[in-house]
């Protein structure tokens, strides 16, 4: 319930007041007192109306790519990739995306990583060729049959762990196997016994270990997971570098390809499952090792192709923008939220959470919007036309716009940087057409007059409240300068004050069918209530 009853005076004026403040409502014929459109508002105050809390700027990028959070914050600027403000490597410029596993921050399309702990940044592929002796050699200590790669040449360029592609000997030996231990010198690889073919093989080989193109990835029980085309793929268990090993072991990698039609368009990790989106259906890999994984699909709407960094966890469910709009999914039907926005159609969705809520920067059909949906109270709230690029949670919520400036937003916590100064808002609510009958009748189609207005409201020092009213979407005087105004909406008053407290504001009468208010702030502001006073008259013009 939005409002208070309808009190009636002796001389037909009612009153209605209104204490409780829904959310963001874009939808032809919604009820009196929903807000049709708003800039920088927030739910945080509900059943208030209130301005959002101001950012923080961070700092700024040059030509910003990607934004990243685990054990400090990463970024994409230019060319330079930045781990809590610092360049530490080298990348192609565009869109990137970014995983973590362990120690290990990977970043595609290029096949990079850095390590946390060393600071350490190369490519996740090695590629080494030369002449080599593959034979018996050593095991723990022990003497081993067909284990080992032997050269005199560089060492090889790769590490215990990594699933290494052997090309250019024999069949038998052609193949790719996991490096168990590495002599000092780094010219030694040892296998597992019996992993090549007995008796001694020399000549010149290509050792590579590959990593696949991967559009789209995420970390689930300890694997990096990802996806290109209709295929899925899993890293090696807790080796990020290790992808061609296939097999049926515990610890090696996977791929599977799906067969269906069209190329998935996201993934991510959610409720323990890695889960893999098309844009009409949803893929969950269930089991614990490549020799039980098993992929099931569901004709469900999927993630909207373009909008792959939709997908973010708010309130314990997983929200995305399908072609349908944005929907909720807790593991079975994904529930469509999107009714707010009425009949405007978005894409091309960047989202990002602080835990409680849901933050979706999409394009519409006037530019982009940032929208916020609080998972507590159901609403949605619209921002401002923010482009986002990106979203991290590092305690805070951090956004990267597409002018590469990086904020802090939502409430924050201990958080450093420049707050923004006092900005512009407005809530603009639907039409007003009242419940005008008398004694009960409920015929709102009546013609009708509002009189007089009444707000209480908070602003904090320095801020100001305009109170505006369009009739009929007609062009009407400024009853406070007595002269006309430019646009359709007439100014009633501009408020200041530093306390809560109300205002009566007078109104000239006109009859009409219905009308409109819109509050004009700058400055941090919250209303707590707002009355009408009205007559009615009858169906006549």
């Amino acid at each position: 319930m939005n409002g208070l009853p309808q009190m009636v005076s002796s001389d037909g004026i009612r009153k209605v007041s209104q204490v409780v403040f829904s959310g963001y409502d874009h939808n032809v014929g919604s009820g009196n007192g929903s807000l049709w459109d708003m800039e920088n508002m927030t739910g945080d105050y509900a059943p208030l109306l209130g301005t959002r809390k101001p950012r923080k700027t961070f700092t700024t990028l040059n030509d910003p790519h990607a934004i990243y959070a685990h054990d400090g914050l990463f970024w994409v600027d230019g060319t330079g990739f930045y781990a809590d403000g610092i360049r530490k490597g080298t990348v192609t410029a565009g869109e990137k995306e970014i995983c973590s596993l362990q120690m290990y921050i990977l970043i595609f399309p290029d096949k990079k990583y850095y390590r946390t702990d060393t600071g350490e940044f190369g490519s996740m592929e090695a590629t080494w060729s030369g002449s080599v002796t593959i034979g018996d050699g050593t095991y723990n200590g022990q003497p081993a049959k067909g284990n080992t790669i032997k050269t005199t040449g560089a060492a090889f360029p790769f590490a215990v762990g990594d699933g290494v592609t052997i090309t250019g000997s024999t069949a038998a030996n052609n193949k790719c196997a996991v490096v168990e231990e590495i002599s000092e010198d780094g010219r030694e690889l040892r296998f597992l016994e019996y992993c090549f073919e007995e008796g001694s093989w020399s000549g010149s080989v290509t050792l590579k270990r590959e990593v696949p193109d991967l559009d789209f990835l995420c970390e689930n029980e300890n694997r990096v997971w990802g996806c290109k085309g209709d295929t899925i793929y899993a890293s090696a268990l807790g080796r990020p570098f290790s992808w061609m090993n296939l097999g049926t072991l515990a610890t090696d990698a996977w791929a599977a390809a799906v067969g269906s039609a069209g190329d998935f368009t996201g993934c991510c990790s959610y409720l323990g499952y890695p889960i893999f989106f098309k844009e009409d259906a949803i893929y969950k890999v269930y089991g614990d090792k490549p020799s039980n994984f098993q992929t099931m699909a569901s004709a469900r709407l999927g993630v909207e192709k373009g909008s792959h960094k939709s997908l973010a966890v708010a309130g314990e469910r997983l929200f995305y923008l399908s072609r349908a709009g944005v929907v909720s999914y807790a593991g079975g039907t994904p529930s469509n939220i999107a009714h707010a926005f009425g009949d405007v159609r978005y894409k091309n969705a960047v989202a990002g959470s602080d835990g409680r809520k849901y933050y979706v920067s999409m394009e519409g059909p006037d530019g982009y919007s940032l929208f916020v949906f609080d998972t507590e109270t159901g609403l949605w709230h619209r921002e401002d036309d923010t482009r986002a690029l990106g979203f991290a949670w590092n305690e805070n919520l951090y956004m990267l716009s597409s002018d590469g400036m990086i904020f802090l937003t939502g409430l924050l916590r201990d958080a450093t940087g420049q707050e923004e100064a006092a900005f512009e808002s407005f809530a603009e609510f639907g039409d007003f057409t009242e419940k005008s009958g008398y004694r009960g009748s409920q015929n709102e189609a009546n013609r009708k007059g509002l009189s007089r207005l009444q707000v209480r409201v908070e602003l904090e020092a320095g801020a100001e409240l305009t109170i505006m009213v369009k009739f009929d979407s007609e062009d009407w005087e400024d009853v406070t300068r007595n002269q006309k105004t430019a646009g359709e909406w007439q100014r009633v008053k501009t408020l200041t004050a530093e306390k809560k407290r109300s205002f009566v504001l007078p109104i000239i009468p006109k009859r009409c069918d219905h009308w409109r208010i819109r509050l004009e702030g700058v400055g941090q502001w919250k209303l707590y209530s707002l009355s009408r006073e009205y007559y009615t008259g009858s169906d006549l013009q």
